[in-house]
């Protein structure tokens, strides 16, 4: 008689409500690190808000349960980067991923004058996106046609750079690069760009994110760490879903107004100094974001969180 083999237990998946900043190693997609990462808590339902290349590192927010409500509202906030430029050579994504697609002589150059160079690109200007990226077209993404060598036009999009400093020169074709940016900015097309007008090509050949919105790098915890200590102690790393927000006027409502606005009902309250604002019940517990209503001139429930 043969012993029947046992099948390995099936996964349990629970609701876990919460943020966790990953420092995203270098060699893996966004979708790789969410889906270790939403293993570590066993969380039944997660996304990730803001994806980085492969061969990109750095802060990447992972949003667990009723934290996934406010993801778009983290895409749709500034980024910041550490960017590694090379020069003298494009790749046809810009990376150093990418295949080679042309050399050129880099002039010589001064920490001076690329510093100077810099300073033309802060501010507001447009920025075709590149064809590796995951944008759209008839419902397939750009890289897709790339990869075929075919090549989509791609209207221009509005971006703006808040920062940009040169933090190292090498002193012939390596500089190092810190940029805060409007969402949709792609910092490799940023780096051709800068190498055009440095007289040259260029492409990246390092991109470390720091900044989305007010979540800053000190935040970030690396993979490692997580899968040893989640392992020891469930919560760990969670942070509460009111942390991305912080730039958002808070509102302490009433018991009386707590539960009119979580059946619909809008607020006669002053204009808020932001276009969103953040409910806390009397208790202190955050439990919605509201939005300011110009016709009706109230207050009214955007996304409320079920915790």
């Amino acid at each position: 008689m043969t012993d029947k083999l046992e099948k390995p237990a099936k996964k349990t998946w629970k609701k876990v409500n919460g943020l966790v900043i990953v420092n995203k190693p270098e060699g893996l997609t966004s979708n790789a690190v969410l889906q270790k990462v939403r293993r570590f808590y066993s969380a039944e339902k997660a996304g990730h808000t803001g994806a980085l290349d492969p061969f990109a590192t750095g802060l990447l927010p992972i949003c667990f349960g009723e934290a996934t409500k406010i993801s778009g509202l983290l895409l749709d906030a500034d980024k910041g980067y550490i960017a590694t430029l090379k020069l003298g050579q494009a790749t046809d994504s810009g990376d150093k991923d990418g295949e080679p697609a042309l050399t050129a002589e880099v002039p010589v150059l001064t920490s001076a004058q690329i510093a100077s160079t810099l300073e033309t690109f802060l501010g507001d200007s447009t920025q075709v996106p590149p064809m590796y990226s995951a944008l759209k077209y008839q419902g397939k993404p750009l890289y897709s046609y790339a990869r075929q060598g075919i090549e989509i036009e791609r209207p221009a999009r509005h971006i703006h750079l808040s920062y940009l400093k040169l933090l190292e020169f090498n002193g012939s074709d390596t500089l190092k690069f810190e940029v805060n940016c409007s969402k949709g900015t792609y910092v490799r097309t940023l780096g051709e760009d800068i190498a055009q007008a440095l007289g040259t090509v260029g492409h990246l050949i390092a991109l470390h994110r720091v900044l989305t919105g007010c979540l800053t790098a000190d935040l970030m915890m690396d993979m490692d760490e997580l899968a040893t200590k989640v392992a020891l102690d469930e919560s760990y790393g969670l942070l509460p879903l009111d942390l991305p927000l912080g730039h958002l006027e808070s509102l302490n409502l009433s018991q009386e107004q707590t539960d009119f606005i979580q059946h619909g009902g809008m607020l006669a309250l002053p204009k808020p100094a932001t276009e969103l604002v953040k409910f806390y019940n009397p208790e202190g517990v955050f439990f919605g974001v509201g939005e300011w209503s110009d016709t009706k001139q109230m207050v009214k429930a955007k996304r409320l969180f079920n915790l």
